[in-house]
């Protein structure tokens, strides 16, 4: 009987020192984090410097995820990563509307924020990005500064879909047309395909590309084919000025049209510096990266203190004009150079 007694204690005590060793590993694993964007394009390259700087700095593993192929790339990929019991997810929903039910069951599964691109409708935990309607209207500001007696232009988008695309564009139809601002949570939008006319400023049309470099391009040909009379471009995207002004030049229209510009693209950055784009709206993409990855790995721990008031973790705009493109580019290299 002693020998049975003295077997089963061992037994036990050898149970509860694998279960021990077992949850001090768990413990002290790595957490794994995913980074989910919204396509492919140097924009994300920033936002990926951010996500491993911070990688290293919370000792996590961050698995980066760029979906060349849209909506169906971007749901395959997060099913994928919670079928693999990833510890946390930061999304930029392509198609906020009908991507809630994806999202919320991602949500059951994992901590899951959105960035870049908010799905309010959702059960995400938080959004870490720019209040993309006030930096709309700041566009808008540029395309003042640049056209002060007023003139006609076009909005360029890769898609319409995403509720940042939507918003930034209203903040720089309302800017222009001298409109009192939004509350984000009552948006009024005006459909595209129509003209908007203020009293100076004239939104002749919003043309999408659906991420196409090529059409990107092609919609800024067909701009200036079809109305001579152009004075400003605005591009809402980071690569669709720098396919504006490739359009520009080969049309002999440079000064003659006025651009003007979202996120920091080399060619825009140049293009301010040479005179030839007016200015730039930069979303500061590498703290997209970072506070994403900062967040979710707090939250994978348990720890929910690091949410942010109302659920928005707003990182703040910074407005480039020549006056300060030099200072901005080498801030920006420095970030670039952290991640690496």
């Amino acid at each position: 009987m002693n020998s049975l007694l003295r077997l089963a204690s061992l037994t036990l005590a050898v149970v509860a020192i694998a279960t021990t060793s077992l949850h001090l590993q768990a413990q002290g694993a790595k957490k794994r984090i995913a980074y989910v964007t919204n396509g492919v394009d140097p924009f994300w390259d920033t936002a990926a410097a951010g996500v491993r700087a911070a990688e290293k700095e919370f000792n996590v593993k961050a698995e980066i995820r760029m979906p060349p192929k849209g909506i169906v790339d971007q749901k395959r990929m997060i099913e994928s990563l919670l079928a693999q019991g990833i510890d946390g997810i930061a999304i930029s929903p392509i198609d906020a509307k009908n991507q809630v039910g994806l999202i919320n069951e991602a949500c059951a599964q994992a901590p899951v924020i959105t960035h870049d691109s908010d799905a309010p409708a959702s059960k995400r935990l938080c959004f870490v990005g720019m209040n993309n309607y006030r930096a709309g209207r700041a566009a808008g500001k540029l395309v003042k500064e640049a056209l002060p007696n007023g003139g006609k232009l076009m909005i360029f988008v890769g898609r319409l879909e995403q509720l940042n695309s939507q918003q930034r564009r209203q903040g720089v139809i309302d800017e222009l047309l001298d409109r009192p601002e939004q509350d984000l949570e009552k948006m009024q939008f005006d459909p595209p395909g129509k003209a908007l006319h203020g009293t100076k400023y004239h939104v002749l049309d919003t043309r999408t590309d659906n991420f196409d470099y090529a059409r990107a391009k092609a919609n800024a040909e067909d701009a200036m084919a079809a109305n001579p009379d152009l004075d400003c471009m605005v591009g809402l995207f980071a690569y669709n000025t720098p396919k504006c002004l490739e359009a520009v030049k080969e049309a002999g229209k440079i000064g003659r049209i006025k651009l003007v510009s979202f996120d920091e693209q080399d060619a825009v950055l140049e293009g301010i510096a040479q005179g030839q784009v007016h200015g730039t709206i930069s979303q500061q993409p590498y703290f997209y990266g970072y506070h994403s990855i900062r967040i979710l790995n707090a939250l994978a721990k348990g720890d929910k203190s690091v949410l942010p008031k109302a659920g928005f973790y707003e990182v703040p705009i910074v407005e480039v004009r020549k006056a300060n493109v030099a200072a901005f580019r080498a801030e920006l290299k420095k970030l670039q150079a952290a991640g690496k």
